[in-house]
């Protein structure tokens, strides 16, 4: 497609995957499924079937650069947007825009995470390339909306103007943070809220007169330096940039604020595979509701609905045991009630407070 560009953003440490997933070693660039390929190179796959390649840009941090490159050897080094410290999405988001506008002023882009599971590909691309091209005919802010099948808290939800039937693309009314089971539950009772994808299309053009109408500090910081972006001085002027820019995502420096966002409701099996849990609801398990990934050497006894990661060739036996995540990686071990999994955050909490960074 014509003038069309994607970013992907790898820039996460995936810290609700702990242990698996470490700050030397994130989520995205981990084979959560065993199916050959991680999550960051089946994210490039997906894009690269629409979108030229040399039309694909990684946003990451620089202590993951290896790793990128060793993943995804074919990019070129312009492809590559090298973070020198995390500042959310919003930097990241204004960042890429502004290097891919310098290219291309009549650019349309898809911004999307690196860690997303998507099982209907098909449907994927349809709905992107309908977005792409009411992006690219008017100045309208779109985000993909996923249809919810329960009350999660886990997601962020867009709440949207249920107007005009006909119209697929819907105008956005709120957008509303991670809410508790009973708002939650009203959220899905009421019909016109979505969960947050967190995938973006627009122009390069309205992204950037937004950033410069809403966050108009951060988007100076990118102006005054488009000269040195895509030149020899890109990675200097990063550097200096990034330590002005405030620790701000997308939503709130934006989308919460614009009023030319539109959302399109969708459903082709989308999970951001947040949580340990996540992925146990969408794998398969045996009879006994246990999942074992990716290692086959695990042996359940009399347990059941539990889920074990570990290296591929450890032995592992389980007896009489039920509803526990047990991951290993290197020198951590985690066994942890399934229906406890939100005691995660302040674990890692407690382990950075008592050991540092060693395990982390």
């Amino acid at each position: 497609m014509k003038n069309t560009f994607a970013v992907i953003m790898a820039g996460g440490i995936g810290s609700r995957f702990w242990p698996v997933s470490k700050t030397v070693y994130p989520k995205q660039f981990l084979d959560i499924f065993g199916t050959g390929r991680s999550l960051i190179q089946t994210t490039f796959d997906r894009f690269s079937s629409l979108i030229p390649k040399e039309n694909i840009f990684i946003v990451t941090h620089e202590s993951h650069l290896v790793l990128l490159k060793e993943q995804l050897p074919d990019l070129a080094d312009n492809q590559i947007l090298s973070e020198p410290i995390m500042r959310n999405t919003a930097p990241c988001i204004a960042y890429a825009c502004h290097k891919i506008k310098s290219i291309d002023s009549e650019a349309t882009i898809v911004v999307s995470p690196s860690d997303h599971l998507i099982l209907d590909e098909i449907k994927f691309h349809e709905s992107i390339t309908k977005a792409l091209k009411l992006a690219s005919e008017t100045d309208r802010l779109i985000t993909l909306g996923i249809r919810p099948s329960r009350p999660d808290t886990g997601y962020g939800y867009i709440q949207y103007i249920d107007g005009n039937e006909q119209e697929e693309f819907k105008k956005v009314k709120t957008f509303t943070e991670k809410p508790d089971l009973e708002i939650a539950k009203t959220f899905l009772k009421s019909g016109d809220f979505l969960w947050n994808s967190g995938i973006f299309i627009w122009s390069a053009k309205s992204i950037i007169d937004s950033l410069k109408k809403h966050v108009y500090e951060l988007n100076e910081i990118f102006a005054e330096g488009v000269n040195y972006l895509n030149s020899d001085q890109e990675k200097q002027f990063i550097a200096l940039a990034y330590q002005r820019c405030p620790n701000i995502s997308i939503d709130f420096a934006i989308m919460e604020k614009a009023d030319n966002v539109y959302v399109l409701p969708v459903t082709f099996g989308w999970s951001d595979l947040g949580t340990w849990g996540s992925v146990y609801d969408l794998a398969e398990k045996d009879f006994s509701g246990n999942l074992a990934i990716p290692s086959k050497n695990v042996m359940f006894y009399d347990s059941s609905n539990c889920m074990v990661s570990t290296d591929q060739q450890k032995l592992v036996v389980l007896q009489g045991v039920n509803n526990l995540i047990i991951a290993e990686s290197d020198n951590v071990l985690l066994i942890l009630p399934r229906d406890q999994e939100k005691n995660l955050k302040q674990i890692l909490t407690d382990v950075k407070a008592k050991h540092g960074t060693r395990y982390l």
